[in-house]
C-alpha cells in the first residue's frame, strides 16, 4: 500500500497596480522611497567652517518640487562692507540652482531659525552665473541677481521672507553681508526653500 499524503501546492501571485504588474524588487522600492538619499547639492569648499552645518534635499510630491537648504553659519566670516560674500575662506557658494529641481522655479523664501551673532545680522541672498566667488569678494563683481535683500537684521522667527527674484538655471547661490559689520559668526541658522514644477 503506497503512501498517501497531500503534496504542497505552490502558488505565485503578481502585484498589480492599475492592471500593471509590479516588477521592481523590494530593494529597489525601498531605495526609491528613502528620502534620506535625496540630498540635492553641496556648498563650495570655502563655505564650510568647523562649526558650520549644511544639509539639502529636493523632494517631488506629485508634480511639485520642493528644495530645502538648512544652514548654520557658525565659523563663517562677514567681512566689513556691503554685498560681500559670507564664507570661511575660498569659494563660498551655497549650491547651484541646476540641482535644485528638474522643473521651473516658481517661488522661494528664507526663514531665520537662529539669530546671527558676532557678524552682521543683516544678511542677503544672491545668485550669480559663476560658482567661483570667494569669502570676502564683492558679489556685485560677478554677474549677479539679488534674490532677497533683508534691509535690516534677521532675528529668529517662524515667519519666512519671500524672495523678490529667483535664480536662473545653472546659477550659484551666495549669502552676502547687507551691512558693514565684520566678524566671525558664533550663531545663525537659516532655512532656504524653493518650489517649482
Amino acid at each position: 500500500m503506497g503512501e498517501n499524503y497531500n503534496a504542497p501546492v505552490v502558488r505565485t501571485q503578481s502585484l498589480l497596480i492599475d492592471e500593471v504588474e509590479v516588477t521592481a524588487t523590494a530593494a529597489e522600492i525601498n531605495s526609491a522611497a528613502d528620502l534620506s538619499v535625496q540630498e540635492s547639492m553641496s556648498p563650495g569648499d570655502g563655505f564650510v567652517g568647523s562649526g558650520t552645518l549644511y544639509a539639502s534635499s529636493t523632494v517631488k510630491h506629485g508634480g511639485i518640487y520642493h528644495t530645502s537648504i538648512i544652514l548654520d553659519i557658525t565659523d563663517t566670516v562677514a567681512a566689513s562692507g556691503d554685498t560681500l560674500i559670507i564664507g570661511a575662506s575660498g569659494v563660498s557658494n551655497i549650491g547651484q540652482s541646476l540641482t535644485l529641481m528638474s522643473g521651473t522655479i516658481l517661488g522661494g523664501q528664507v526663514t531665520c531659525l537662529e539669530t546671527p551673532a558676532t557678524g552682521t545680522a543683516d544678511i542677503d541672498l544672491y545668485s550669480a552665473t559663476v560658482g567661483t566667488g570667494e569669502a570676502g569678494d564683492d558679489v556685485t563683481s560677478l554677474s549677479e541677481t539679488a534674490l532677497l535683500t533683508k534691509g535690516g537684521a534677521w532675528t529668529a522667527s517662524a515667519t519666512p521672507v519671500r524672495m523678490s527674484a529667483l535664480p536662473a538655471t545653472t546659477e550659484y547661490l551666495y549669502l552676502t553681508t547687507g551691512a558693514a559689520s565684520a566678524g566671525t559668526y558664533t550663531a545663525g541658522r537659516f532655512l532656504v526653500e524653493f518650489w517649482g514644477v
